[in-house]
């Protein structure tokens, strides 16, 4: 994966899918289950390197994600956080207002020190020819979790609190882009070769706030990475944005765009620069139903990039049922392609 991102062609597009090591994998589930919560999973290195190569060692994709949760962040600036059966993740709602005293940097990276061995484990037990990819939340994206205390589907709550507090949500935001900035940071020094930045909600993010809360915020990380770590590939993924996606990229300054699965790829290839790389965009549900539907889709990824070079992944992560023969064909089909 490296390799395209350095502007060599390859033969046929290198793979990885989002979430590609977690709960439709039997080797997954056996050590969750050693395990009382799925933080102290995320927390354990030994045992997150080991999921985190799961994947690699069953399906030979091209590139390992660190098994962590972008929920780290919250936890590691002091919210409390916890998995719930069911429920999803549960945030301590945070007031607002005062943010800068139940926030703090002070042990930060220490919490986080568990995420950074597990990387420095992986890449010891990774081949060199795989990419390690580290990630993190947007800030607009982890601002809606910490508000609100809980997922949402339209986060109704904290976007109310966000628009009636618009130049206090603003500092919140930039007080996030320092501790995200950092994480990703700190992920390379300790063996990532490439990043992600998830932004999983920017879908609900206004036309009319997208600059300040989505791009703005987002364009300061990846500066900030670049001035350590100029040649380091980034990927961008907000998720759901539409239009906004063309000003997203070009001025966030990333290598690369992952598309979801509702975003045309006739559409990207013509609006987006050339210059990017682009990832995506199966649809998950595509890839859990297999046979001629997955096939077909997958050939038609590949006739819209047109001879552009680009990742094969899906438009977001892969669900828990879906069958592993699913992946392992999916995986032979794109590899045949030329």
């Amino acid at each position: 994966m490296w390799e395209l991102f350095q502007g060599n062609s390859l033969s046929s597009p290198p793979l990885w899918f989002m979430r590609q090591a977690g709960r439709y994998l039997p080797e997954y589930r056996k050590i969750r289950e050693t395990c009382p919560t799925f933080l102290e999973l995320c927390y354990t290195p030994e045992l997150a390197t080991r999921v985190t190569l799961q994947p690699i060692e069953r399906f030979d994709f091209d590139a390992a994600i660190i098994f962590s949760d972008i929920l780290v962040i919250p936890q590691g600036l002091g919210q409390h956080l916890s998995f719930e059966s069911g429920k999803g993740p549960q945030l301590e709602p945070l007031n607002l207002s005062f943010f800068q005293t139940k926030l703090s940097f002070a042990g930060f990276l220490s919490q986080m020190a568990p995420v950074y061995e597990a990387i420095r484990l992986t890449r010891a037990q990774l081949s060199p020819s795989k990419a390690l990819i580290g990630f993190s939340g947007a800030p607009w994206t982890l601002a809606l979790y910490m508000l609100e205390g809980e997922g949402s589907r339209d986060f109704a709550k904290a976007k109310q609190i966000a628009f009636q507090n618009e130049k206090l949500f603003s500092s919140f935001l930039d007080f996030l882009v320092s501790a995200i900035s950092l994480h990703l940071i700190e992920q390379i020094k300790a063996g990532a070769s490439a990043l992600q930045i998830f932004d999983s909600w920017a879908g609900l993010c206004p036309s009319s706030h997208f600059q300040k809360w989505i791009i703005e915020p987002t364009r300061r990380i990846v500066s900030s990475v670049r001035d350590v770590f100029p040649e380091i590939p980034l990927i961008g993924f907000p998720k759901g944005c539409g239009a906004n996606l063309i000003d997203y990229s070009s001025h966030c300054d990333f290598s690369g765009i992952s598309l979801d699965s509702s975003t045309p790829l006739s559409w990207a290839v013509k609006n987006l620069s050339s210059d990017l790389i682009l990832q995506g965009n199966l649809d998950p549900l595509l890839l859990c139903a297999g046979g001629e539907p997955l096939k077909n889709a997958i050939i038609s990824i590949h006739q819209h990039m047109n001879g552009r070079p680009y990742i094969f992944n899906l438009g977001h992560g892969i669900v828990p049922q879906t069958p592993i023969k699913n992946v392992e064909d999916c995986i032979k089909w794109v590899r045949e392609l030329r």
